[in-house]
């Protein structure tokens, strides 16, 4: 095992509380780093599979890019240029809202089921990049949800 004070090479820290918020920050961008080494092989980045993965959840309903990116997990992303490029792999479609004529609801194609089908492959690759058991992993995830309130 790795410490974080090993890897950011910094052994002090102001409290529990400090040293906690950086390897959450750390980590995160750890995981994500990761993730990224296993999308890249299929031309897509985090976020873009992040948009694929809430359009299949609505497959085969339309979705608005609001409601993507209220959705998202990175809610900082550029939403409409992650649809853009999405759009030019063709693994989503723009259709015109019905209900307003002036918005697009935005598919998943068959194109972009298939490939988030070949990514299933991977999904134990990219969850265990963390190397948690079951419990301890259940037990993260509960301590995050309590640390945002």
């Amino acid at each position: 095992m790795v410490k974080l004070e090993d890897e950011i090479r910094q052994k002090k820290f102001s409290s529990p509380l400090q040293k906690a918020v950086i390897n959450l920050i750390f980590t995160s961008n750890w995981v994500q780093h990761k993730q990224q080494e296993i999308f890249r092989t299929h031309g897509i980045t985090v976020q873009q599979f992040n948009i694929l993965r809430i359009l299949k959840g609505q497959h085969p309903n339309g979705i608005s890019g609001t409601e993507i990116k209220s959705r998202m997990l990175d809610r900082n992303s550029d939403v409409s240029r992650l649809l853009d490029r999405l759009a030019a792999k063709s693994l989503i479609e723009r259709r015109t809202c019905p209900a307003d004529k002036r918005a697009s609801d935005i598919f998943i194609t068959t194109d972009g089921l298939s490939l988030l089908e070949r990514l299933t492959k991977y999904e134990n690759e990219i969850d265990s990049v963390i190397s948690l058991s079951p419990e301890e992993a259940e037990l993260l995830s509960n301590l995050l949800d309590r640390a945002r309130g």
